[in-house]
């Protein structure tokens, strides 16, 4: 089976982590996003992965010059423009030449999802597509999908005010597709999965959807992305172990619930507390950071703090006693 894996997007709720970094490539405990993504599928049968490339192609291409990830191999397509979500799906499969049921994930989402069994309802159901559904405590920001009991969908409601939403089950961003589908969206112009796809499919009755309850967690924000990587070193991910402290501690050091990246130093007597260092930061002596991310190469002086979500870009300089509090350095545009 093939699997269409979305990786387009320009990741803009995370900049500055994203202003030179596609999302996906974004290292979680080390590994980059997409490895996470893609070295699960092959379990399921899947032999080839498709990119759905826009924002920065080059970072993906270059970081996989064999065309193999986590394992897996995979290929690479090139949206013109943005098409929306349905539209590069259309894109990409016409450009892949996928004939037969497939694969759609949203690169930024990690799971435990059994894809296996997503597959089995699918096919069981004799559905035109699929969708994963998760259930979360505030869906107003997602997808919302009500099915009947057989799971064919009533409607697809695309981000309802919370207390008008029908359901707490959302799209959980993992799909099988039927070649027929591509057949449904309409070439030249920007479509939404969500808004016009999908609800076309559940009006014709073919759109069918599946509750689980894996492991989930989208990674659009940076609060989320702090929370993925310190998932991964708790070990809430099935079969996952990875190391948390790749770098150099000094014996005074506080690192507590905290990835610390390959090549990076923590001075004396500084304080590392839910954060995420990548590699080849230098956080120098009594310094603190605390609930925040350093991207690579950035360096914070003696005594500085960083503090309550900020986000510091690559390469850029934290004075000595410096505060940053809920900050992100460069600002976004």
């Amino acid at each position: 089976m093939k699997a269409l894996v979305l990786v387009g997007g320009f990741g803009t709720r995370l900049r500055p982590l994203t202003l030179t970094t596609p999302k996906q490539m974004l290292p979680i405990a080390g590994i980059p996003m997409i490895e996470w993504v893609v070295g699960r599928l092959a379990q399921y049968g899947v032999d080839e992965v498709i990119l759905s490339l826009g924002y920065r192609p080059d970072a993906f291409i270059e970081a996989y010059p064999d065309q193999t990830c986590a394992g897996v191999a995979i290929r690479y397509v090139t949206e013109p423009e943005p098409l929306g979500t349905a539209g590069a799906v259309r894109y990409a499969a016409l450009e892949a030449g996928l004939n037969e049921t497939f694969l759609v994930l949203n690169g930024d989402v990690l799971t435990d999802l059994d894809v296996g069994s997503l597959i089995d309802f699918h096919r069981s159901r004799g559905a035109e597509a699929t969708i994963a559904l998760h259930r979360v405590e505030d869906p107003s920001a997602f997808g919302v999908v009500p099915t009947h009991d057989d799971g064919r969908v009533i409607a697809f409601v695309e981000k309802p005010p919370r207390d008008e939403a029908p359901t707490d089950l959302i799209n959980a961003g993992t799909y099988v597709v039927e070649p027929s589908v591509i057949d449904r969206i309409p070439a030249g112009r920007q479509v939404s999965i969500e808004r016009e796809t999908f609800p076309q499919l559940a009006d014709a009755g073919s759109l069918y959807a599946m509750a689980a309850d894996p492991y989930w967690l989208d990674t659009g924000t940076p609060q989320l992305y702090i929370a993925a990587n310190l998932d991964a070193i708790a070990g809430r991910r099935v079969g996952i172990q990875v190391e948390a402290v790749s770098g150099t501690v000094a014996p005074d050091a506080n690192v507590t619930n905290s990835v610390v990246g390959v090549g990076s130093t923590i001075g004396a007597g500084a304080e590392v507390t839910g954060s995420v260092i990548m590699s080849n930061v230098i956080v120098g002596e009594g310094a603190i950071i605390r609930d925040s991310i350093l991207m690579h190469d950035v360096e914070v002086g003696t005594g500085a703090t960083v503090v309550d979500c900020s986000v510091v870009g690559i390469g850029e300089r934290v004075s000595p006693n410096q505060a940053v509090n809920a900050e992100r350095i460069p600002l976004p545009d």
